[in-house]
């Protein structure tokens, strides 16, 4: 039996490899790293099928260096050791340090990550760690402070767009054959930027139809996809499809179509502690300063599920759901936060006011360090009008308040206290 597409077609060089030209186009920081011959221990952080085990592997090739894998779902302490010693006693003095490629590193326990600390920090092995979750909350600090962090994006339409022709012109088998791709929406959308999924879903199409000349249009993906939606899902259930359906049900307003989508994630065998993050992020998102309450409700709700276990905890986050679903939205806060992002990376380093600077020094008090400043509590209401933003910003606005019932209150709080300023229209 041959291999799966999407083995057969897994680039073995850069010349190959789509996507991710923030990290190895041309010139990019870990590209030069690459072709100066030495690289740190780092962390590839992106969603599924984006390219982090092929860009390891591609790596350790342009090196030179010997290539361990592990993986985290079927790997102990003792393998984890085992291959530290491996890498220890076949290492040269002047050699490269192995490459340990650490699949799945999210899915180690502590005690596994703390095995890995002395090997990396004294350099027997160089650590490349590949997660789809955000390493801040499922890898020890101790290790993320040794390893850089790298993120990988979902591929873009001209990247998927580029592997379906290369699939079609160099595969062993699908370039005997002669493959027309009318249409390519269905193919991209069903994808979801995961090139992997991209290529089963390719060879499902062409394996069913032995047609020849195939036209491979929108019509016959969907139907081939309905007759058997799971084929091209290694795990049986569609993560980051039915997790986004989730998410915009809760930001919709759904509290039932929330708990559908939650219920399929727990038959699916999802990781609760990934569903009472989701919540934590809606909250904050999409909820906001509507009902501040929402976030202390799914914090709460993280907290119940790691006290109680599966599957009690399932009732905690089926009520955080709803509230957040049931909850009027802003997400006032997270546009501010974004919209100041921009400005700060626009302006760069303004300086502070001087009357806003700290002054814990004879000499800083002398040079006018917070000279002037006015302390709000001294006076009437706790407010008192005075510059807080820097020299070139004092007429931007950056908050901008939703009107919702709650945060109503909060902007016409402003409105009594500033007046003009934080008018909107």
């Amino acid at each position: 039996m041959s291999e799966p597409l999407a083995e057969r077609l897994r680039p073995r060089s850069f010349d190959d490899y789509v996507g991710q030209q923030h990290l190895v186009g041309e010139g990019a920081v870990l590209r030069k790293m690459i072709d100066a011959g030495h690289i740190p221990s780092f962390i590839l952080w992106g969603p599924p099928g984006v390219g982090k085990t092929t860009l390891a592997q591609i790596i350790a090739n342009r090196l030179e260096t010997p290539f361990y894998t592990l993986s985290a779902v079927t790997s102990g302490v003792k393998d984890v050791r085992e291959v530290i010693e491996k890498a220890r006693s076949g290492r040269f003095f002047s050699a490269a340090s192995p490459i340990l490629f650490i699949d799945e590193i999210h899915r180690f326990s502590k005690s596994q990550q703390d095995s890995l600390l002395g090997a990396v920090e004294r350099g027997v092995v160089t650590l490349i760690g590949a997660t789809t979750e955000n390493p801040s909350f499922e890898v020890i600090r101790p290790l993320l402070s040794r390893c850089q962090l790298y993120v990988l994006k979902p591929l873009e339409k001209a990247d998927l767009l580029a592997l379906l022709n290369r699939a079609l012109t160099e595969d062993v088998e699908l370039k005997t054959r002669k493959i027309e791709l009318k249409e390519t929406d269905a193919l991209l959308r069903y994808s979801g930027g995961d090139a992997r999924k991209l290529l089963n879903i390719l060879e499902l199409v062409t394996t069913a139809d032995e047609a020849d000349p195939l036209v491979i249009t929108d019509d016959i993906v969907v139907a081939r996809l309905q007759q058997n939606p799971l084929a091209y899902d290694k795990d049986g259930e569609m993560h980051y499809d039915i997790i986004s359906a989730f998410i915009k049900s809760i930001r919709g307003s759904d509290p039932d179509a929330a708990l559908y989508w939650m219920a399929r994630m727990i038959e699916g065998g999802e990781d609760p502690k990934f569903i009472a993050r989701r919540l934590l992020i809606s909250a904050a998102e999409d909820v906001g300063l509507a009902n501040p309450n929402a976030l202390l409700m799914a914090n709460t709700a993280f907290e119940a599920v790691e006290k109680l276990g599966w599957p009690e905890g399932r009732i905690p986050l089926a009520e955080a759901a709803v509230y957040l679903a049931t909850s009027p939205k802003s997400n006032s806060a997270y546009l501010g936060i974004d919209s100041a992002l921009g400005i700060v990376r626009q302006t760069g380093n303004l300086p502070v006011p001087l009357h806003l600077r700290n002054a814990p020094t004879s000499l800083m008090k002398e040079l006018g360090y917070s000279d002037g400043y006015k302390y709000s509590h001294d006076f009437e209401g706790h407010f008192v009008e005075q510059q807080y933003l820097p020299d070139e910003l004092t007429a931007t606005r950056i908050w901008h308040a939703q009107h919702s019932p709650a945060e109503e209150k909060l902007y016409q709080q402003m409105i009594r206290t500033w007046g003009e300023r934080f008018k909107d229209g």
